[in-house]
């Protein structure tokens, strides 16, 4: 097999200059999530998707963070290869170093975390994407306009529904057509028109109000499904209807099987930071003799800070909490 000639220290800076990005991206990561048990009907939550899946910067930093993903995962996988290809024999005897074991399990634990971000990215980023179902929210202000809030108003007045509120119109101007002008019938078939295209709108609004999926401050319809999504973006192509992350993670981590998969997610997660902190400012030559155990004090602490705050999650959201 021929690699690249890159220098053994040229491929551990780079690890090491990716993996501290990330590091830093997992601490944002995890504090987000914690807006998860915020008893607020998912506001903060949902205000905070909103603004991740709509700012540009936001979007371009996305790609960013996948290519770094991807160049994390490449830079270590060609460093353990071409590491390996250095000595095609091993040791007669096992190597009985002082290493700490974390650091001999680096790939295989980096392996299994690519395969559960896998599994992740299609819980809840295929679904932003557009490649996976999910649930979706709408923001109630961009539904409404002139027809829909008229049928809204005549519906809670008769107590109809918005389709038998058209068809009431549509009795009414046959009953009277006789008695109006060609102009006039005209007119009035074109907002018959515009009516009954937002019937569809009408009813789901109806419906969301019934089944209580408005939000507490009645800014968002919550808890659509694909269809409605799909109904929606056809009636009102501007609507932006956004993935309903707060309700998804809560609805998945209702299930026990489904927290276990994540706890042993953090876990691998656990084992891979355990080293990877130190390593990185070993790598970057920031450690000497009197700072190494302050430094590994350090990543202790944001290891199990991070890890447990993102075990917390699942966790809390399961016990109903």
């Amino acid at each position: 097999m021929d690699l690249p000639k890159i220098h053994s220290i040229t491929k551990k800076l780079f690890v090491a200059l990716v993996g501290s990005f990330l590091l830093a991206f997992l601490l944002f990561h995890m504090t987000a999530n914690l807006f998860i048990l915020r008893h607020d009907d998912g506001a903060w939550y949902s205000a905070f998707c909103h603004f991740m899946g709509t700012n540009w910067v936001v979007k371009i930093f996305e790609f960013v963070l996948l290519g770094v993903i991807a160049l994390h995962i490449l830079l270590t996988l060609w460093l353990a290869v071409t590491n390996r290809l250095a000595r095609p024999v091993r040791y007669h005897e096992a190597s009985r170093s002082k290493t700490h074991g974390g650091s001999k399990l680096m790939v295989w634990t980096g392996i299994l975390i690519f395969v559960c971000i896998g599994i992740h990215f299609y819980d809840f980023y295929f679904v932003k994407v557009g490649l996976v179902k999910g649930d979706y929210m709408v923001e109630v202000e961009k539904l409404q306009n002139e027809e829909v809030n008229t049928i809204m108003q005549y519906s809670a007045q008769s107590g109809m529904s918005p389709a038998d509120v058209v068809a009431t119109v549509e009795n009414q101007m046959a009953m009277y057509a006789d008695q109006i002008s060609p102009d006039q019938q005209a007119e009035m078939h074109d907002n018959l028109d515009k009516l009954r295209n937002a019937v569809p709108v009408a009813e789901l609004m109806s419906t969301a109000m019934m089944e209580k999926r408005l939000s507490e401050d009645g800014k968002w319809i919550r808890h659509l499904d694909y269809e409605e999504r799909t109904m929606l973006k056809e009636s009102v192509p501007d609507c932006g209807v956004e993935p309903d992350f707060y309700y998804m993670a809560r609805e998945k981590f209702s299930h026990w099987h489904i927290v276990v998969g994540y706890l042993f997610f953090f876990f691998v997660i656990f084992m891979h930071l355990r080293h990877a902190f130190p390593s990185a400012f070993q790598t970057l030559g920031l450690n000497n003799y009197k700072y190494n155990p302050i430094i590994e004090a350090l990543g202790k602490i944001y290891t199990w800070i991070v890890v447990l705050g993102f075990a917390a999650v699942p966790i809390l959201v399961y016990l109903g909490l």
